[in-house]
């Protein structure tokens, strides 16, 4: 075995750790592996004999990556206006693809990478290395370019606005499907009482069109009920169950081709919140070949 064969040996042992840390980050699967590859093209120009620690450099080089990613975003106007829901993973609806598992590990669904979103790039990589992955503020620090004191305090306010905001799934995956299969029938059924009854009193709705013009951000059961019967009555939708980011979804079929995604967050038994993505460039970057089985 030569050294560049034992190098990338030892890369891929820590390729999912790596592709989960980016995705957490990033909010976005290809980006993830974009950071991922950019690392190993650094690590394969580096003189690996002299990393003590593997993990951790390979850890902090997908990080710096990420928050460059993030800040150019940022100067670069990328970030949508309005609604912005983050790249899902999407399985089939009886189980998750073993592949899957690190990136969606720790109940990383939609609802709470679009709280990541609202976050600041030093306050998303603090709460993402130290709260996701434990890595002391020591390490994080020189990341981020500030004392191991101040990368404590982005990950602290990050964490508020996380706890603030994001729902906890309830742990059965049954009660779950439950919600969503009765939201979907509903939906079917032109049932509008019993839309309402399925979801929580101040459920929100974010729809993510991209410059369709298709982008909702609608709060409270009545008014999320009314939405959905608009959308049920668009006969051209057919919709496939699936698990979105673990949990929950759908995605829409229109003239035979992918319209959109979605997931339901469920917690005491009662939809909190729904996310679509109907952007027509990113659902058509999106990895749906679970449809075909």
């Amino acid at each position: 075995m030569d050294e560049t064969e034992w190098l990338a040996r030892r890369f891929e042992e820590h390729r999912s750790r790596l592709r989960a840390v980016a995705y957490r980050m990033l909010g976005s699967i290809s980006e993830a592996d974009d950071a991922v590859q950019e690392a190993w093209l650094r690590l394969s120009r580096s003189d690996a004999g002299a990393i003590d620690n593997l993990g951790a450099w390979l850890t902090t080089v997908v990080a710096r990556i990420s928050l460059n990613t993030l800040r150019s975003r940022s100067s670069r106007r990328e970030q949508p206006i309005g609604v912005h829901v983050p790249e899902p993973v999407i399985d089939r609806a009886d189980g998750t693809d073993p592949e899957h598992e690190a990136l969606i590990a720790d109940s990383v669904g939609l609802a709470l990478l679009v709280v990541l979103e609202t976050l600041s790039p030093a306050e998303r990589l603090a709460f993402v290395l130290h709260d996701m992955f434990a890595m002391p503020f020591d390490e994080i620090a020189p990341i981020v370019g500030r004392s191991p004191e101040a990368a404590r305090q982005l990950a602290s306010r990050a964490r508020r606005r996380v706890q603030r905001s994001d729902p906890i799934p309830d742990a059965d995956i049954e009660t779950q499907c439950a919600a969503a299969d009765a939201f979907l029938a509903a939906a079917r059924q032109g049932d509008f009482d019993a839309l309402v009854a399925v979801l929580d009193p101040d459920v929100v709705l974010r729809a993510d069109g991209g410059t369709t013009g298709l982008s909702r951000h609608v709060q409270g059961a009545e008014a999320v009920a009314g939405q959905a019967l608009f959308w049920e009555q668009q006969a051209d939708l057919t919709l496939r169950r699936v698990l979105v980011n673990g949990i929950p979804g759908v995605v829409a079929i229109r003239n035979g081709k992918p319209f959109s995604v979605g997931a339901f967050t469920v917690e005491d038994g009662k939809i909190v919140e729904i996310d679509f993505l109907a952007d027509p460039e990113r659902v058509a970057r999106l990895d749906l070949t679970v449809l075909d089985h």
